[in-house]
């Protein structure tokens, strides 16, 4: 099949659900110049589109550049055999672009900005915008299956409560810096999760006493 010679070599594009319809995909402005203008893609020529939510098609550009034609289904299994939550207090200035970048890249399926004691920075939705960005572009250059979402800022007192109920399932993990406590990886290899959770951020992110209103259940490692 096509798609499996070439793969490697066709661009992926993020597509909301409500572009495909009957097998047609109606582009956006910024597709189109994305597309057109600097990959200087051609009617006839092929790309995949991803909805962010597991599914991935081959598609075609059509002529005009304003629609593209749905070829085939393409299956692939790109992702961890389990979700992975990052709850993350954002480092000063723009740091917290290339969290979210290189967790995409890893498999991180959530994102959670936590606001600390300590933390410098108060995002603005602006920014939570341009977040959901970086990792929509570093899902389709890793070839995820899925965009991470990059959930809203929110108070870590707020968090731990949210963490009882939303994560229950998940083994929950708080990185730490003291060399005395296991390593994430042999967590990991003793356990079969339903999901992960991991909270971290900058060493002057918040208080000591943070840690001591963990769940029982509740895990520190270090990475």
């Amino acid at each position: 099949m096509y798609w499996s010679q070439k793969l490697a070599q066709l661009q992926r594009v993020t597509i909301a659900p409500a572009q495909l319809q009957n097998q047609h995909i109606t582009l956006t402005v910024e597709q189109q110049h994305y597309l057109g203008r600097v990959l200087r893609l051609r009617p006839g020529d092929r790309f995949i589109a991803i909805n962010g939510q597991g599914q991935w098609w081959l598609a075609q550009l059509q002529s005009g550049t304003e629609q593209a034609q749905v070829l085939e289904i393409i299956p692939v299994q790109t992702e961890l055999p389990v979700p992975v939550t990052l709850m993350a207090a954002p480092p000063k200035g723009n740091s917290f672009d290339e969290v979210v970048r290189q967790a995409t890249e890893l498999g991180v399926t959530t994102i959670v900005p936590v606001l600390s004691d300590r933390t410098l920075v108060n995002p603005s939705s602006q920014r939570l915008e341009r977040w959901q960005r970086i990792a929509q572009e570093a899902a389709e250059q890793s070839e995820r299956q899925v965009v991470p979402q990059v959930l809203a800022p929110r108070p870590f007192k707020d968090l731990l409560l949210q963490g009882e109920r939303d994560w229950e399932s998940f083994l929950r993990y708080f990185c730490v810096t003291r060399h005395s406590s296991p390593h994430l990886l042999d967590c990991l290899q003793a356990a079969h999760p339903l999901g992960i959770l991991v909270l971290t951020g900058p060493k002057a992110a918040g208080p000591k006493r943070r840690f001591n209103r963990r769940s029982q259940r509740d895990t520190s490692l270090y990475l």
